[in-house]
């Protein structure tokens, strides 16, 4: 059986040392791809450089149009029979590239594949740990069969990237991996998740950057995406117990403020705090066996507020889409009269 061969495609901008630690991965690896092209999306850092002297294929684009843009101009001069996506602030583990090809050589009626960060985060700080072992937890707890596709580490068939079109530019900045994977889906090709198959994410989440990227970036682009394709898978980040947390969360809120006016309504906070510690017990569990109870204990206020965050954006997304839609007619009869 043949080997295919892979080409990695890298888009950046101003990746800074984090890029740098990136490319270096690739030294380490236990299987050299064929081909390392990388994408210099506009930056202003020198980030191109560093891949020439590196010795990657470099195209420079002289301003920033997104990672959409980016993966297909570095697509359009693969030259491999799998096309393997990262992320410029990802490392690989020695056996990433090896595996992905194992997947592809062993498993022909396979399509794309995404995998997974690692549990050990690149940034030290409390909130880029908790979020990217979040991440990591959550790709290791799902179903194999995926239903998107993740441009941090991901790899598809070069026939089968050309035939769909590649990636839509005009999501740009966000999910326009997932936006991918939903059009995959769709013309009936197979996406597997493998857990095996590891990256490290090397990010460093602030306060601000984080809430700036969960909310603009991912909750209210991807709610639009459902609700254009009217897709609600159940899984990832769409899993049932996050949905039931979201409703538990707002229910919490509400007794909370209610309680300032009728303080009987503390037993119903009390009842769904225990009904949240519960439902996410798993997440929890996790959490307490790789860093500790004190970490646990930090990290479940965060958690909450993610869904206190991520349910308000697709709330105000379906209810923007709705009005739209009643806008529509309106505006129609207007211009009939």
């Amino acid at each position: 059986m043949n080997k295919p061969s892979i080409s990695v495609v890298i888009p950046v901008y101003n990746g800074g040392e984090n890029f740098r630690a990136c490319l270096h991965s690739f030294s380490h690896s236990q299987c050299a791809p064929d081909q390392i092209i990388v994408v210099s999306d506009g930056d202003t850092d020198g980030s191109w450089r560093l891949a020439e002297a590196f010795g990657a294929q470099v195209v420079r684009l002289a301003h920033s149009q997104g990672p959409a843009e980016a993966r297909n101009v570095g697509a359009s001069l693969a030259t491999g029979d799998v096309i393997f996506f990262v992320d410029a602030d990802v490392t690989l583990h020695p056996d990433t590239i090896k595996k992905v090809r194992q997947q592809f050589q062993h498993h022909p009626e396979l399509s794309a594949l995404i995998g997974s960060y690692d549990n050990s985060p690149g940034a030290p700080n409390f909130l880029s740990q908790y979020k990217n072992l979040l991440h990591h937890y959550t790709h290791q707890m799902s179903s194999e069969a995926a239903f998107t596709f993740w441009g941090a580490c991901g790899a598809i068939r070069r026939t089968v990237f050309e035939a769909v079109g590649g990636f839509d530019a005009d999501w740009r900045n966000c999910v326009e991996d997932v936006e991918l994977g939903y059009r995959l889906k769709q013309a009936g090709h197979s996406i597997r998740l493998c857990k095996d198959i590891q990256v490290k994410h090397l990010k460093c989440w602030r306060p601000l950057s984080l809430l700036k990227a969960e909310i603009f970036y991912r909750a209210l682009p991807w709610t639009r995406l459902i609700l254009r394709d009217r897709r609600f898978d159940t899984d990832l980040n769409l899993s049932y117990t996050n949905r039931l947390s979201v409703i538990l969360v707002f229910l919490g809120v509400g007794s909370l403020v209610a309680s300032l006016f009728n303080t009987w309504f503390l037993v119903s906070v009390a009842a769904l705090i225990i009904g949240l510690l519960w439902l996410n017990r798993d997440v929890y569990q996790f959490f307490y066996r790789e860093r500790g109870l004190l970490f646990t204990m930090q990290v479940v206020p965060w958690h909450w507020f993610y869904f206190l965050y991520s349910g308000a954006a697709f709330a105000y997304a379906v209810a923007s889409h709705r009005l739209s839609r009643l806008r529509r007619p309106a505006a129609s009869a207007i211009l009939l009269r």
